[in-house]
């Protein structure tokens, strides 16, 4: 198996060398589909060899699939800059590459750091994610900014060992820019579909929300951080819908 590892950027120094340490031991060719960053995402690449390739952002999903597309390996680790894998799925993944005949797809379980707090409940683990593949064997879908990875067909598929970090947010306040980020396409995004919600509606949403990953996905478990998480993703909801409802407001 001759593994490409591919990640999308734009101004990831923070977490782009975490990243690219994790998987130096089992890649092939490590690509990087940055969308002009301006800080030193791409000095820390050149640091490590990888191939440094530009491409317009036109939505998570368009430049995910860009990025398998022009990768050289049979199969593809598709990685998030913030993301970093644990020696036990590296070693993982390190067997798979000396199978004779590999599955189609593997998936991982996603364990995120929120603030400095691991986050064990709050419907945030295991998260499991399909990131390796074989290459053009599916694509990514979904509705951006959660894109996800699809199998052409019925294919098989298997869980690793080990955990793929995620370090999500390092204060509030990145929190609450994300969330500003996210809604924005994902409102854009219902608004292209013709999607509409009533007031009602969008508060019950986000009151429905906010129990969800407080109680129903144990969020109280995970103390001060799972009350957090349950109150920005309540908040998350309601600047999705408020958003789409001044983009129809507005024609």
């Amino acid at each position: 198996m001759k593994l490409s590892v591919v990640i999308i950027t734009f101004n990831e120094e923070r977490n782009i060398e975490r990243c690219l340490k994790s998987v130096q031991a089992i890649a092939d060719e490590i690509l990087v589909l940055d969308s002009f960053s301006t800080d030193q995402t791409k000095a820390i690449c050149e640091r490590y060899g990888v191939r440094f390739l530009t491409n317009p952002f036109e939505g998570h999903i368009q430049q995910k699939n860009k990025a398998w597309q022009l990768a050289t390996g049979d199969y593809v680790l598709s990685l998030d800059a913030d993301e970093a894998l644990t020696k036990e799925l590296e070693q993982s993944i390190a067997k798979l590459k000396n199978e004779e005949k590999p599955l189609t797809g593997y998936r991982m379980n996603r364990l995120t750091n929120y603030c400095g707090s691991w986050i064990k409940h709050s419907g945030w683990y295991p998260d499991t994610k399909l990131r390796l593949f074989q290459h053009g064997k599916g694509e990514w879908g979904g509705v951006n900014p959660h894109d996800r990875f699809e199998l052409h067909g019925n294919e098989e598929t298997a869980l690793l060992n080990g955990d793929l970090l995620h370090y999500s947010y390092y204060t509030k306040e990145d929190h609450f820019k994300q969330i500003e980020y996210f809604s924005k396409i994902a409102a854009s995004e219902l608004f292209q579909k013709g999607k509409k919600v009533s007031s009602l509606h969008m508060y019950g949403k986000v009151v429905w929300q906010f129990f969800k990953n407080l109680l129903f996905k144990s969020g109280w478990r995970d103390g001060i951080a799972g009350w957090n998480i349950a109150k920005r993703s309540a908040f998350a909801t309601y600047r999705k819908y408020s958003i789409l409802k001044e983009l129809h407001k507005n024609g």
